[in-house]
C-alpha cells in the first residue's frame, strides 16, 4: 500500500455543505465546505463533522463483501459493546487495568494449552496488534538466540545471520529481514509446489541460519506447509552436520483452524523443533482488527534481555512489543470469543467457514471457465485461474468485472518460479454465508457470456489491474 502524500495543490473548496447538516438554524455559518488537507479555523457542530466524514466514508466497499481480506468483519453486538467499553483503556498500562491484564493472560494460557505446549504454564507468551509484530517479535527472538550461540564471531564478515522461508512467506518477514538486517533465503515455487520444499529449506541452512518459518495457511492459496517433514529434515540436517535450527510457525490463519478441524494434523508445539508460534486474533480468531498473539515454548526460547520493565506507570510490568499504547478492547473482544464458543463453538464455525469455502470452489469449477488450484480444504480460501482453452478474458478483467457488482475479489500473479501464474482468491470468513455465496456464483455466472465475447483480455498492465499486490 503507498504511503500517504499530502495535497498536491492548496484545497480550495468554494463549495456549500448540505444546510441540513447545521444543527440549528440551516442557513447560518453553513456556506462553505471545511478545507481537506488543513485544520478549520473553527469548531463545527459535532452532527455535522460526522455527517461529512460518514458520507465520505460511504464511498468505501463494503467489508462483508471483501473476499480479498482475512480480517474479521462480522462480530455479534455483545463483543461490540465490550469493545467500546474498552477502547478508552491502554494496554500497556497493567497496574491500572489488573483485569484487562488478566484476561490477556488467560488469553495466552489458553493458546499454549491449544497448541499442545509441553507445560503450558511455563510457555510466554503476549498479545500484539496483529500477526506482523507477533511475526517481528518471533524473529527477533530467533535472532537474539543466534547472536548468544555465535557470540564468538558475530558481528564480523563471515557472520550475517540469514532467515529461511519459502517465497510465498507474507510481507512482514520480508519487512522483518530488512529492518532487522537478516538476510532472506527463500526457497522458490516449482511447478505445481506453490509453498515451501523441506528438503529445499534444509539445504538453504547454514551455521548462520536463526531459524525456519514454517506457514500454516499461505496466502496466496490458502495450503498448509508440511511443518512436521520440515522438522523432520531439519532434524536429519542436524544428525549430519549438528546444526540445530529452530522452527518458527507463522500461523496466522491455520493456528486457529487447524486444532479444530485438523486434530491428527502435527504442526505445533508437539514438534521439538517448533520454538514459537503466532496467530491473528483477527483473523480466524474471529475477531475485528488488530489483534494477534505470539507464543514461545519455554522462557528458553525467548531470551530475557528482550524484555523491557517499566515502573513509572505503576508496579513492575514486563512489556515485550513493539507497540507501547494501544487499546486493551480487541483483547478482551478475543477472550469474550474465547469463552463465547469454546472448542466445540470454534469447531463449528471453523467447519461452517471451511464447507462454504469448498462447496463454492466445486460451483466455480463447474462453471468450466476456471481451474481450481486449491479447493478451500486446509484453510477456507482458495484460488484459482482461467482454464486452458480461455483466451477471451483473464483473472484481472473477472476481478475488475466483480468489483463492478460490490465483490472485492483479488487477482494477482505467483512469485519465483510462477510468474506466469496468475490467480484469483477468494477468502470465506465467518459472516461470508452460504447464501452469499450463492449470490456470488450468480454474479460470476452472469458476467460469463459477455467476457467470453470480449477479443482479447483487457488487461495491458497487470500491476495497475488490481491494488492487490500480495
Amino acid at each position: 500500500m503507498a504511503l500517504h502524500k499530502g495535497p498536491g495543490k492548496p484545497d480550495e473548496r468554494p463549495m456549500s455543505v448540505n444546510p441540513f447538516f447545521g444543527d440549528a438554524n440551516p442557513v447560518v455559518e453553513m456556506t462553505e465546505a471545511p478545507p481537506k488537507n488543513r485544520l478549520p479555523d473553527g469548531p463545527l457542530p459535532p452532527t455535522t463533522a460526522a455527517q461529512i466524514v460518514h458520507d465520505e466514508l460511504m464511498l468505501d466497499g463494503n467489508a462483508r463483501l471483501n473476499l480479498a481480506t482475512f480480517v474479521t468483519t462480522w462480530m455479534e453486538p455483545q463483543a461490540g459493546a465490550l469493545m467500546a467499553e474498552c477502547r478508552d483503556k491502554n494496554m500497556i498500562d497493567k497496574d491500572e487495568y489488573p483485569r484487562t491484564a488478566e484476561l490477556e493472560r488467560r488469553c495466552v494460557a489458553m493458546l499454549a494449552d491449544l497448541w499442545h505446549a509441553p507445560d503450558p504454564s511455563a510457555a510466554v507468551g503476549c498479545s500484539t496488534t496483529g500477526s506482523s509484530e507477533a511475526c517481528m517479535l518471533a524473529g527477533m527472538a530467533l535472532k537474539r538466540r543466534w547472536m548468544r550461540r555465535n557470540a564468538d564471531r558475530y558481528p564480523s564478515a563471515d557472520a550475517r545471520p540469514n532467515l529461511v522461508m519459502g517465497v510465498n512467506v507474507q510481507v512482514c518477514w520480508e519487512k522483518f529481514c530488512n529492518f532487522w538486517e537478516v538476510e532472506a533465503r527463500l526457497v522458490p515455487m516449482e511447478g505445481d509446489r506453490y509453498h515451501l520444499d523441506p528438503q529445499a529449506a534444509a539445504e538453504l541452512c547454514d551455521e548462520n541460519t536463526i531459524g525456519v518459518v514454517g506457514i500454516l495457511g499461505s496466502t496466496f492459496d490458502g495450503s498448509y506447509e508440511p511443518i512436521a517433514d520440515l522438522c523432520a529434515a531439519l532434524d536429519d540436517l542436524q544428525a549430519r552436520s549438528g546444526l540445530d535450527v529452530p522452527v518458527h510457525v507463522d500461523g496466522a490463519s491455520g493456528a486457529m483452524v487447524a486444532p479444530f478441524l485438523d486434530e491428527d494434523l502435527v504442526w505445533d508445539f508437539r514438534l521439538p523443533r517448533v520454538a514459537s508460534i503466532n496467530t491473528s486474533g483477527h483473523k480466524y480468531g474471529l475477531v475485528y482488527p488488530g489483534v494477534g498473539w505470539a507464543l514461545w515454548r519455554d522462557k528458553e526460547a525467548l531470551p530475557e534481555e528482550l524484555v523491557f520493565r517499566v515502573n513509572y506507570l505503576g508496579g513492575d510490568m514486563p512489556t515485550f512489543a513493539l507497540n507501547f499504547s494501544r487499546p486493551g478492547a480487541q483483547v478482551v473482544a478475543q477472550y469474550y470469543t474465547f469463552l463465547r464458543l469454546g472448542r466445540e463453538g470454534f469447531r463449528a464455525v471453523q467447519q461452517a467457514t471451511r464447507d462454504v469455502a469448498r462447496g463454492l470452489a466445486d460451483r466455480i469449477e463447474a462453471l468450466g471457465d476456471f481451474r481450481l488450484l486449491t479447493r478451500g480444504d486446509e484453510l477456507p480460501v482458495f484460488a484459482f485461474t482461467t482454464a486452458e482453452d480461455v483466451t477471451a478474458y483473464d483473472v484481472f478483467d473477472v476481478s475488475r468485472r466483480l468489483r463492478e457488482n460490490g465483490w472485492l475479489v483479488p487477482a494477482y500473479t505467483f512469485p519465483p518460479n510462477r510468474e506466469d501464474l496468475a490467480v484469483l482468491r477468494v477468502v470465506c470468513r465467518n459472516g461470508f454465508s452460504a447464501d452469499l455465496a450463492e449470490m456470488f456464483t450468480e454474479d460470476l455466472r452472469r458476467l460469463l457470456p459477455e467476457l467470453r465475447r470480449q477479443s482479447h483480455p483487457a488487461t495491458k498492465d497487470r500491476e495497475a489491474a488490481t491494488g492487490f499486490h500480495h
